[in-house]
């Protein structure tokens, strides 16, 4: 019988180490996992929400056999899905005669929000809130009655039980249904969407036909698309292929499976797509702070080992063996940690699957979908992002003297290295010129980004180098408030540059990001009120504010109502509708331009905004450059209904942030618009009328409408940047990792130079040193350290949100706004060095408790 192959001593060397040391590694260990732990959980997250929308929508068109529409649809710039023009509903007799049709039914849909029980609208941030016609044939319809029964005269709605649980609703209820026109309405039935209380976070009112002509439609006969079911044995091509003929020209009819699919890649291009990758960036983020603690462990390792190794080389260890070594501990560390990190990553996509729809993220439930590519990769990133730390500090090992084992210490000379000051330096100066042209000559965010990268990279080269004067000038202040204990904290964080620089890099890249983000959301605030002050002229708004396709929008007869108000000079409301313009799809602004240009600072303007009729159009200067166009030249516009019609420039304007590029009046506007709603309602006062007097009159007014909020010049500024606070929150959220993943570091790092330092420890206490001082001493270092990566990050943050707000400010037609919050900074700056004495703890305590004869006496 064979006997087995000897394990290779570089196994067998390192399975020993290992044993030996196991704390050593157990930072590196868990940095490993975090990092792998929240790609597994990012990329299991992506394909279980991406199977879920295929559920869902396959759930939706489930007895829906064909689909028939409007063949052309309008899509606007940075719109995924387009408008399209409604079809008649008396194609549904033409329809239902085709052979192999069982049944067909005309699908009304629109925007339509229900306000709950408390006065409050339901919904409307992020995920659609629909309303439309409740249809009888069942297999049609992918609602189920669950409660009560179907809406049989007008004022009845059937609701998805979901929504009726947020808004407190129950059958009987009598509520308010923003169509934007408010309209009374009573909940006779509580509805299910394939077994669930709901489409995801979508919020559904099913009305009688009658009343979703009446009041999602602008004038009746017409509907959204007509739903098809097939006779038994006809398929669905089939069916497609026996209706197309019978069809009007701009009518088309596509399978139930191609509607749905339609919907999946519509939320996978846009939302899944934007959420993935927002997510993978912060997995990226925190897999390089990774790096740095994985790489700084494992060089103090080596340098620890120096002797040992030494020992092995003398001892006729080849400089591979010794190599292979330490790279064998470090892909034991990489496979057992990377494991763990996969296990852990599903826990964090089950959590992130429980914890989204319960905060109002539009996420539908399913089972967690695991595919091999969401276990492989997360796997073989975090092996290769383990080994490629461990490969210089492996490579240092292997070249190891024999006679190194005759020498104390090894000496660190990074920080006075001359290459790395001159390489570094070159490097910067590099990262700023292309920053320079990609923010001033040449506005661009990818070159700016570029010129980012490169900055960061300067800073990790210069690290050692700078490290040296940073700890003196930031530990200066401790020689006065701790004495003795400052100064030896300030000389060992000295002693090792290029360790020093490693520790705080890590942290330097977390607060970095945390910087650039807080700088850059205070930038957006700040340009979000510039627009405002700088646009609206008004004394107060209204709004209806929303996120995504929620909300309902206002009713465009809320600013005639206004209006009519002795407290109000001018009222005007801002409605939405598409065009082609030339061929290109553009969104217009419906209003009454005479009386937008009392209410919003336009700017210059050239022509004449009073007299645009239904055959004018008042369009921006730089839309008027980019298309050559001038006061009395025409343009052609084609609307969602197919008609085309010829309209002259009577009017070109300056500014653009509230008014949008194309202005047309709403009597050119109706003959093509569909569910008619304003977006805004701006509003001045008479002269002499108090700011609270003329609120107080207009939500009176607006409180006949649905409620909408009004607020003042400032509060609207405000309530319009909302959303960039939780864009923060989220961020910081995030963000928590990658510091989590540094304060690691540090804590390891102090750990193994605490293990290094044993028997100097134990002299400075055999030479009267307290506990208490020893433990102050070492948590001074890693406040030095901390306080070297966090100014360093903020420093560099700081000036890379710059670098991005100048590159978008010269890519875009926006004005952007520059904006330093220094609260927000000194607060980063405080949880930093909070986390640097947060992470000397316990090796501090470890230190304390040394036993000072065993210490003296190590070697």
């Amino acid at each position: 019988m064979n006997a087995p192959a000897p394990v290779p001593v570089p196994v067998r060397l390192s399975v020993s180490s290992l044993r030996a040391h196991k704390r050593r590694f157990a930072g590196t260990f868990l940095a490993v996992v975090l990092g792998v732990a929240f790609l597994t959980g990012t990329l299991v997250m992506g394909d279980t929400l991406r199977a879920s929308f295929d559920t869902m929508f396959g759930n939706a068109a489930g007895g829906t056999d064909a689909v028939v529409r409007s063949a052309d649809a309008i899509t606007t710039p940075g719109e995924s899905q387009g408008v399209r023009q409604p079809v008649g509903t008396d194609l549904v007799r033409t329809v239902e005669r085709v052979p192999g049709v069982a049944a067909a039914a005309p699908s009304i849909q629109g925007a339509g929000q229900l306000v709950g029980a408390n006065g409050d609208p339901i919904g409307g941030q992020g995920p659609p809130t629909l309303a439309g016609n409740w249809i009888t044939d069942p297999e049609l319809n992918p609602y189920r009655l669950a409660e009560g029964h179907a809406p049989r005269k007008s004022g009845e709605v059937v609701v998805n039980r979901g929504a009726a649980e947020k808004g407190g609703l129950a059958i009987g209820d009598t509520t308010t249904l923003r169509t934007p026109d408010p309209v009374e309405v009573t909940v006779v039935g509580l509805a299910t969407f394939g077994g669930e209380d709901g489409m995801a976070q979508v919020t559904f009112t099913g009305m009688t036909r009658a009343d979703a002509e009446k009041y999602l439609t602008a004038r009746p006969g017409e509907a959204a698309s007509i739903q098809v079911r097939a006779g038994p044995g006809i398929g669905q091509r089939e069916l497609v292929d026996r209706l197309t003929p019978v069809l009007p020209d701009g009518v088309e009819a596509i399978t139930g499976q191609e509607s749905a699919a339609e919907n999946t890649d519509m939320i996978s291009s846009q939302f899944l797509t934007l959420f993935t990758t927002f997510l993978l960036v912060f997995s990226g983020i925190a897999l390089l702070v990774a790096t740095f603690s994985i790489h700084n462990t494992f060089a103090i390792v080596v340098a620890q080992r120096t002797r040992e190794n030494a020992l092995l080389r003398a001892l006729g260890a080849s400089r591979r063996q010794v190599t292979a070594a330490t790279l064998a501990e470090a892909a034991v560390v990489a496979v057992t940690a990377s494991a763990a990190g996969l296990a852990g990553g599903i826990g964090i996509a089950a959590g992130l699957q429980a914890l989204f729809p319960a905060i109002g993220f539009p996420f539908p439930e399913g089972a967690l979908v695991i595919s091999a590519l969401s276990l492989l990769l997360p796997l073989a990133v975090g092996v290769v992002v383990c080994l490629g730390s461990a490969l210089l500090p492996a490579a240092r090992a292997g070249r190891t003297a024999p006679l190194a084992a005759l020498r104390e210490t090894a000496v660190d000379t990074s920080g006075a290295s001359r290459a790395r000051a001159v390489t570094g330096t070159a490097l910067l100066a590099l990262a700023l010129a292309v920053t320079l042209v990609g923010v001033l000559l040449s506005p661009s965010v990818w070159s700016a980004g570029l010129g980012a990268v490169l900055t960061l990279a300067a800073f990790v080269v210069l690290g050692p180098v700078a490290s040296a004067t940073a700890v003196r000038v930031l530990g200066a202040p401790l020689d006065r408030l701790r004495g003795v204990t400052g100064v030896l904290a300030r000389r060992n964080a000295l002693r090792s540059p290029r360790r020093t620089a490693a520790t705080a890099g890590a942290l330097m890249i977390g607060v970095t990001v945390v910087s650039l983000f807080t700088v850059f959301g205070a930038s957006l605030k700040a340009t979000m009120d510039q627009t405002v002050s700088r646009s609206f002229a008004g004394d107060v708004a209204v709004s209806a504010p929303s996120l995504g396709a929620g909300g309902s929008g206002l009713s465009p007869r809320l600013a005639g109502a206004v209006q009519e108000l002795p407290e109000v000079d001018t009222a005007v409301g801002l409605g939405r509708g598409v065009a082609e313009v030339d061929g290109e799809g553009r969104a217009l602004t419906v209003t009454d331009p005479a009386a937008l240009n009392r209410t919003f600072d336009l700017g210059a303007v050239h022509g004449s905004l009073d007299d645009l009729g239904t055959d004018g159009i008042a369009v921006t200067e730089s839309e008027a450059g980019e298309r050559g166009l001038t006061t009395g030249d025409t343009t052609r516009l084609t609307f969602t209904d197919g008609r085309s019609g010829t309209f002259t420039v009577r009017a070109v304007y300056g500014q653009s942030e509230l008014a949008g590029d194309y202005v047309i009046t709403r009597a050119a506007w109706a003959p093509h618009r569909t569910q008619d709603s304003d977006t805004l309602v701006a509003v001045a006062f008479e002269d002499g009328v108090s700011a609270d007097a003329g609120k107080a009159a207009v939500e009176k007014v607006a409180a006949q409408y649905g409620n909408p909020e009004v607020q003042t010049r400032d509060e609207y500024a405000e309530s319009s940047a909302g959303g960039i606070d939780m864009m923060l929150t989220l961020v910081y959220a995030l963000l928590a990792l990658a510091v989590l993943i540094a304060l690691l570091g540090i804590a390891n790092t102090l750990t193994l130079a605490v293990h290094e330092r044993t028997r100097e420890l134990g002299l400075l206490r055999a030479v009267g040193q307290t506990r208490a001082q020893l433990r102050a001493m070492v948590r001074w270092e890693s406040v030095l350290v901390a306080a070297f990566g966090t100014v360093g990050g903020l420093g560099l943050g700081a000036f890379l949100g710059w670098v991005l707000v100048a590159a978008s400010d010269g890519a875009s037609d926006s004005a952007f706004a520059f904006a330093v919050p220094p609260a927000q900074l000194a607060v980063v700056a405080l949880v930093g060095l909070g986390a640097g004495a947060l992470a000397g703890l316990r090796p501090a305590r470890r230190a304390s408790r040394l036993d000072v004869l065993r210490a003296v006496a190590t070697e």
